[in-house]
């Protein structure tokens, strides 16, 4: 029952998922941006102005900059509950060392959605004051936020079940010996 598909575990499946949730949130998050950089060029306010490589404008850069770090600091801690889950299946003792540890990161996680919460794509782009480029945003850039708020609730119900598997199988090995 606490097994899909063929040899994977529910809960290494659902904590794996919070780290492809990550990707999507800053692959989501590069394709508003590059939509808002167009827009912003093609814009009657467009002044002129430096234009990287793959089609950005400074404005572009900076915004691109922010969404990858959020990204990189959330996709860390999901790779690290993701580490802690595999660690929680062992049949040895020393789980509530690991538990303690991913009770303390959900604080930082927390963190970096609050931070993508907060949206600062739109902010900087009010800020470089650019109205093309905020115009240009995809209506559903701003809920891109919420992709990490799944990645950390999947994780939790993950971390949930490896524990549960690990404490259940410690339990038949304990058994198993006497």
């Amino acid at each position: 029952m606490a097994r899909s598909g063929r040899g994977w575990p529910v809960g290494l499946m659902l904590v794996a998922l919070g780290p492809v949730l990550v990707a999507a949130y800053a692959g989501a998050g590069y394709l508003a941006i590059r939509t808002a950089a167009r827009a912003q060029v093609a814009g009657p306010h467009w002044e002129g102005g430096m234009i990287d490589a793959s089609g950005l404008t400074s404005l572009g850069v900076d915004t691109w900059r922010l969404t990858w770090w959020t990204a990189l600091f959330t996709g860390l801690l999901a790779l690290s509950y993701l580490v802690i889950a595999v660690l929680l299946r062992r049949r040895s003792r020393g789980r509530t060392p690991l538990l303690v540890v991913s009770g303390i990161l959900i604080l930082p996680y927390a963190l970096g959605f609050f931070f993508a919460l907060f949206n600062l794509v739109g902010v900087f782009a009010n800020v470089y004051e650019s109205p093309d480029f905020v115009g240009g945003l995809p209506w559903w850039q701003p809920y891109t936020a919420y992709l990490l708020l799944a990645a950390g609730l999947v994780q939790a119900v993950g971390l949930v079940i490896a524990d549960a598997q690990g404490r259940r199988a410690a339990t038949d090995a304990s058994s198993a010996t006497m």
